[in-house]
This record gives C-alpha cells, sequence and structure tokens, in this order.
C-alpha cells in the first residue's frame, strides 16, 4: 500500500486550485507525470487522450473566447493550461497498441459505440493524468467550464480531437481555496450484492 504522505499528496490533502504563482512549468514535470500517468488502463489499451498544453499568451488568447465568465480570470492568469481531449480514430493505432490486432475492427466504423469508447476512456486517463500531476509536485485545478464547440474549432478544426475538460497546471498559492467539502461515505456512495 502506498504511505501516508503519498496519499496525502495525490488526493487527501491535494486541492483544486484556482491561483497559481508565476512560478513556470517545467517540461520536465508534464513528461514525467506522462510517464506516470500512461500506464493507467483503458479499453483494449485504446489511450484515447491527448493533451495539448496551452502556455503562451498567444495560445490562451485563442481559448479565450470559448471560456466561461467564472473561468476566465484564472485560466488566463495560470502559468500552463491543459487542453485534455480524445482522439475519435483512437482506433487506428490499436494494431500496435493491444495484443490482439483484430481489435480495430471493434471500433472502425462503429459511431457511437467508438465515439463513447474514446470519451469514456479519455475521460478515465484524464483521471489518471489529474492524479499524475499531482505526484510529480504541481498543482491543477479542472474545469468543464468551457465553449467545447468553441474550442474545437480554434484547436482541433479537422474534427479528428474533441475537447474533453480543461486544467490550469502550476504551484498553488493556496489563495481563496474554501474550506474542503464534504464527500460521500462507503455506505452512501456504494453497495454490495
Amino acid at each position: 500500500m502506498a504511505d501516508d504522505k503519498t496519499l496525502d499528496l495525490i488526493l487527501r490533502q491535494a486541492r483544486s486550485h484556482g491561483d497559481f504563482s508565476d512560478r513556470p512549468v517545467p517540461e520536465e514535470k508534464l513528461r514525467a507525470a506522462h510517464e506516470l500517468m500512461k500506464w493507467g488502463p483503458t479499453s483494449a489499451n485504446s489511450q484515447p487522450m491527448r493533451v495539448l498544453y496551452l502556455r503562451s499568451r498567444e495560445a490562451r488568447e485563442k481559448l479565450r473566447p470559448a471560456l466561461a465568465p467564472t473561468n476566465l480570470e484564472k485560466t488566463m492568469k495560470a502559468p500552463l493550461v491543459a487542453l485534455v481531449a480524445y482522439d475519435t480514430r483512437f482506433w487506428e493505432h490499436l494494431p500496435r497498441m493491444f495484443y490482439n490486432p483484430q481489435a480495430i475492427n471493434w471500433f472502425k466504423d462503429k459511431g457511437a459505440h467508438a465515439e463513447i469508447t474514446a470519451f469514456r476512456n479519455g475521460t478515465l486517463q484524464g483521471g489518471y493524468f489529474l492524479l499524475a500531476l499531482r505526484a510529480v509536485g504541481l498543482d491543477c485545478g479542472a474545469m468543464s467550464g468551457f465553449d467545447n464547440a468553441r474550442a474545437d474549432a480554434a484547436f482541433f478544426p479537422d474534427g479528428r480531437f474533441r475537447s474533453n475538460f480543461l486544467v490550469n497546471i502550476g504551484y498553488g498559492t493556496g489563495k481563496g481555496l474554501p474550506p474542503r467539502d464534504p464527500r460521500f461515505t462507503f455506505d452512501e456512495a456504494c453497495r454490495i450484492m
């Protein structure tokens, strides 16, 4: 079992930050987070998540029109923003990524089935991504308050990738963090049959 310090770092004491110091996020940390995240399981090892890191002011200005008003200021001020997306044609990589090369046929030209598989597994990888960012010492604030269609038109105009959510990344200041909200207990959220 993981030690208490690790569990506190990635879950128990971790918070969703909205305010970050202006300290830059080194690429090495992003690569280290990817090296952790990539080992999380996905259906048929599909790995549909794609991440577009918006570091420059110009890149974030391109995102600005898609942001909800409540997320505008904190996103524009964050040292780094990740646009987490999924590859709608993830199945093209299955002959290389999955031990059964015929798995491509489970998803190729399967419309809604392929779409929901990409979205579900890309979201699953997004959860691994948040934990990995925390594990390498970064703070993050994930959010869905943006216009996906506008973001996709700006960053993924060919339609292959589709945005899922945004993550502001950096070194949180702790400023403005509200008291920790409660969580459901096991008995409230789970049943054993």
